[in-house]
């Protein structure tokens, strides 16, 4: 939206908290889930968004506790080396939150357009 000839922006950040108001998931948490999918490796991931290896675990476990579900199948190196695929939980959660941050970014936009339109002026 053009206000005062400058362009005003609505940016809207969708995050779920647990019952003692930590943070559990949200667009980092999401965005790592896409990279380990990408990747197939959560050290892949990790290094790709320039994150240290035990904060996406660390990321990770806080999600895993917050849904009681595990979100990764990880295997060990060896010959053929380890990896990580997301669990069907964690590809149903990511999904879910995709969709709620859509939906709420779209009614955030609609408001902030209806709201805000007398800035615009002619």
């Amino acid at each position: 939206m053009k206000i005062n000839d400058q362009e005003i922006r609505l940016k809207t950040t969708l995050r779920l908290e647990d019952g003692d108001h930590k943070r559990c998931f949200g667009p980092g948490v999401a965005a790592l889930l896409e990279e380990i999918q990408e990747q197939q490796s959560l050290r892949a991931a990790a290094a790709n968004m320039g994150m240290a290896y035990s904060k996406a675990w660390r990321i990770i476990r806080t999600a895993e506790e917050a849904f009681g579900c595990k979100l990764l199948d990880s295997t060990i190196g060896g010959r053929h080396g380890g990896g990580a695929e997301l669990t069907e939980a964690a590809e149903r959660i990511l999904t879910a939150y995709r969709a709620c941050q859509a939906e709420v970014n779209a009614f955030a936009q609609e408001k902030f357009q209806s709201g805000f339109a007398f800035l615009q002026g002619d």
